[in-house]
This record gives structure tokens, sequence and C-alpha cells, in this order.
């Protein structure tokens, strides 16, 4: 069966289309047409048509020059950041983070991620029981790479009923920085079949050299590289879910 991303070629026509020719868009189409600034963030992002052979589909553009300063990530580096949570869940095969890359856009350098057609309404507070199995993988996930800002409306819930993980631009950081709204695992065994995903992508890590040296260490630090792999090998040899703190463990706003 072929995997599909639900986006849209308009705000008000929603698409289906096939993950490589997702893949494909994002990386050769041309994104020279903005649709508009998407308000909600603390970055400027924007929703550009992304146009590629016969199809046309939406994605979010987050430049560089439109990031706002912190004190505590370097800056200029979200949308790499961005990028890497995309390369680490698809390396996972866990299908968290839509398809996202680095592209020069209409206002420079940024990460062009997939846009995901979804009710705006629907997110992880308003989900329910049977998207534990999910809901694990993406508390997994978060505590690998870090994530700063797990937020509920960065939860979004597709029409075929899969979670997608979107702005994950605080993340990767050296220093224990994990605040998220999903702590319903906190301290529980981390379920077999995620702990072997893990164990192939350490494996992937030691091996392979694309993935380590061409794909991540192009987008974050060595350092931050280093990083990931002690958290990784936390994961594994603890074998639970983490618990908060200590410090701030929440995001805010937590929508």
């Amino acid at each position: 069966m072929t995997r599909c991303i639900h986006t849209a070629s308009s705000l008000d026509d929603p698409i289906s289309v096939a993950y490589d020719e997702v893949v494909d868009a994002l990386t050769y189409g041309d994104i020279n047409e903005e649709v508009g600034l998407m308000r909600m963030g603390s970055n400027y992002t924007f929703l550009v048509r992304v146009r590629h052979e016969e199809k046309t589909l939406l994605g979010v553009y987050k430049p560089r020059m439109g990031e706002r300063p912190l004190w505590d990530f370097p800056e200029g580096t979200l949308c790499q950041r961005e990028a890497a949570a995309y390369v680490v869940s698809d390396a996972l095969g866990w299908d968290i983070v839509p398809p996202t890359l680095m592209r020069q856009g209409t206002r420079g350098e940024g990460s062009l991620q997939a846009f995901i057609d979804h009710d705006p309404q629907r997110h992880y507070f308003t989900l329910q029981v049977h998207h534990d199995e999910q809901l694990q993988r993406i508390s997994a996930f978060d505590a690998l790479i870090n994530n700063a800002d797990r937020k509920g409306g960065h939860c979004l819930l597709d029409a075929d009923d899969h979670i997608w993980g979107i702005d994950q631009g605080l993340c990767f950081h050296a220093m224990d920085k994990l605040r998220t709204v999903i702590w319903d695992f906190a301290g529980q065994p981390i379920p077999e079949p995620i702990l072997t995903d893990l164990q192939r992508f350490r494996d992937q890590l030691d091996d392979d050299q694309d993935l380590h040296t061409l794909r991540l260490n192009r987008l974050i630090e060595p350092y931050e590289v280093k990083a990931l792999n002690t958290r990784l090998s936390y994961l594994l040899d603890e074998g639970i879910f983490p618990m908060p703190g200590p410090g701030p463990n929440r995001p805010w706003p937590a929508i």
C-alpha cells in the first residue's frame, strides 16, 4: 500500500499525495508564491505553494531571517533543527514529522515542510485513548530529540487518524530541556517495538555515515549529535519513559 500524505493544493482543496511525490515536490519544486503569513507562532512562518511537474501543494516555509533570537539556542538555527527532526523521524520509520527540507525560498534559506490537512480543533487534548500507541512514539521521539516545545496544538490528526508532530525548532539542545504536554507515560516501560526501533536507529548512527555525517552534522552541531546519542543510550538502557523535571517541564501556552 502506497504511503500518502493528506495535504492541500489550496486552503479549500485537500488532496492526498504519495509520500515520495511530496518529498520530490519539496526537494525540486518552485516555491516562489506565498499564500500568506501564519500568525500563531513566535517566528515568521509562511504558507507557500509548491509547484512541481503537474502537482501543486501547500508547504510551510520558515525562513532563517524570520527567527526570533533566543538566549538558549544558537541564533538562526531553528529551521535546521526542524529539518534535523525530520531526518530522525524518517530514520526511525515513525512518520511523526512531515517531510521537511532546507530550501531557498522567497525570503532566503529556511525549512520547507509539507502542509498537513487537519482540523485545528482536533489536537492532543481532544485525542481519544485509542491513540495511545502513536502518542507513546511521539513521547519517546520528543525525549530523544530533547523537544523543548511540544504543545498540544503541535499534534495534528489527519484523515487517516494518523498524528503528525510539527514545530520542532526547539530541539537537539545539548542540555536537558524536555518540555511537553505529553507526560501520560512518564515512568512507564517503553513498549518493546519502540525500543526495537530505537536500537535500529542507534545501529544506523553507528554504521550509516550518510545519516550521521552528511545529514545530521550538516543541520546540527557535532556535540548536539553526541548528546542525541547519549539520550538514545539512556532510553535504551533505562527502558522507561522519562519523568518530568527538574525545572520547567511544560511549554507555555499549552496549546
